[in-house]
């Protein structure tokens, strides 16, 4: 059975915003940590409207750029935390107050990376048909290749990732890097498959 300190964790993970970026940047753990569940590298699209797929929707993301990284906007609501153009990185990785930090897209807080690198498992779970994140990929630390807005790469392309700013490279080579998917909407996971695959990490 999973320790209330491991589930306190979880739940945690779960949260969005300054939690994680607190636990990453305060918490300095007396021994190695069983999970933490992230939530990737942004979102570049409106819930249930595919930029990439639909031009009404790209047109709507792109307009939406004009206030997302408004410093009012960033510290009041927490999707814009999570806010990430593709197309200009130069602006995000300024203006993005969480999200660019907390992937030490702007410099590197080697606190951030040493906690990380203390987990046992980093787990992350993509849903397969997710329309709420988009997209999809940034579930498995994937995103758009910089500079578009509809090829994606995997996290092993990324210069966060090749240039081991998180220490997501050492932990991929240590087997630390868990990758789960199923199919369902955001979040829409069954009891018995979160018993199945995510409370023997606790255990």
């Amino acid at each position: 059975m999973a320790s209330s300190g491991c589930l306190w964790l979880l739940a945690l993970a779960f949260l969005l915003g300054s939690c994680t970026s607190l636990a990453l940047g305060h918490l300095d753990p007396p021994a190695p940590l069983p999970l933490v569940i992230w939530h990737g590298m942004g979102v570049f699209g409106l819930p249930r409207c595919p930029g990439e797929s639909s031009h009404i929707c790209d047109f709507i993301r792109k307009t939406l750029n004009a206030g997302a990284y408004n410093k009012a906007i960033q510290e009041r609501l927490v999707q814009a935390e999570y806010w990430h153009d593709p197309i200009r990185e130069d602006i995000y990785r300024n203006h993005s107050i969480f999200l660019a930090d907390i992937n030490q897209e702007r410099g590197v807080n080697e606190s951030y990376k040493k906690n990380l690198m203390a987990l046992k498992k980093f787990v992350m779970v993509k849903f397969l048909n997710d329309t709420i994140v988009d997209p999809v990929d940034s579930e498995w630390f994937g995103f758009y290749r910089s500079g578009q807005a509809k090829e994606t790469i995997p996290l092993q392309e990324s210069t966060l990732y090749t240039q081991d700013r998180l220490g997501l490279k050492a932990m991929d080579k240590a087997g630390q890097l868990v990758f789960l998917a199923l199919e369902g909407d955001h979040l829409q996971l069954s009891e018995e498959w979160f018993y199945a695959h995510i409370i023997p990490f606790l255990e």
